[in-house]
């Protein structure tokens, strides 16, 4: 999910301009207009994936590897297909797609800040029933929580991150950070806590550790981050591996 729904939200991003290319909607020419046009696009894409996934899942037919490897791949062929055809792709399109991360406006930037300090806030709020609702919908139910409304809000706060996330950085990078610092952490974290601690600390340590890189050496900075990520999880394998025949070699 991680890798599929940033692509699918990029897909979206294409939908709503190719829009303005069939003269369906009006063309922008503010850049505040343009961002909105595309968070829209990206959010209903995003949206509408999530539950149509998680719907499927949840009934337990056929293989949800399959499910979302196939929306991930028509996802990255309707992106190329309506870049194609959409005379406005080369012209702005393909660097919100690639994530300029370097070059994002103020308002951009404030804006993304604003949505994540909501996001942020309502996690922080609602972090009993989520997990409740997430890890034991059993006893939710027993409860009496409204499990299909909290199912939805989580939703929408997990698609308002990817989509404002894809829409400042791109999915490369949007996707990397979803993946690569909560596989790192989940290699040694014990608990919930030290999970979700050590993934945000990788990941936000990575990110300055990148950008100072990429700014030392002339390199993209979204691509760098990603590429350093990719190094940390290979070391923190090799290590937990190690410690793991160590522990077995001391039980012997």
């Amino acid at each position: 999910m991680g890798v599929a729904l940033p692509q699918i939200s990029s897909c979206g991003i294409a939908f709503a301009f190719a829009l303005q290319g069939w003269g369906l909607l009006p063309h922008l020419h503010e850049s505040a207009q343009e961002q909105t046009l595309a968070f829209l696009g990206s959010t209903v894409f995003t949206l509408a994936a999530i539950l149509l996934l998680s719907l499927l899942a949840r009934r337990g037919h056929g293989s949800v590897e399959a499910r979302v490897g196939t929306a991930y791949a028509l996802a990255g062929a309707w992106s190329v297909l309506l870049l194609v055809k959409n005379p406005a792709g080369e012209h702005g399109l393909l660097d919100l797609l690639k994530g300029e991360i370097i070059a994002i406006s103020d308002f951009e930037l404030g804006v993304t800040i604003g949505v994540f300090a909501l996001i942020i806030a309502a996690l922080f709020l609602f972090q009993k029933e989520f997990l409740l609702v997430s890890f034991d919908r059993d006893m939710a139910v027993t409860l009496k929580k409204n499990v299909l409304t909290w199912d939805a809000f989580l939703f929408l706060l997990i698609g308002l991150t990817i989509s404002m996330a894809v829409l400042s950085v791109g999915p490369l990078v949007t996707f990397g950070f979803l993946l690569l610092p909560p596989l790192t952490a989940h290699l040694f974290a014990r608990n919930m806590r030290q999970f979700a601690l050590v993934a945000a600390a990788i990941g936000g340590m990575t990110a300055l550790t990148g950008f100072c890189i990429a700014y030392r050496w002339d390199m993209p900075v979204g691509a760098t981050d990603v590429a350093l990520l990719g190094a940390i999880y290979t070391v923190a394998f090799v290590v937990s591996r190690l410690i793991g025949r160590r522990r077995v070699a001391g039980l012997v």
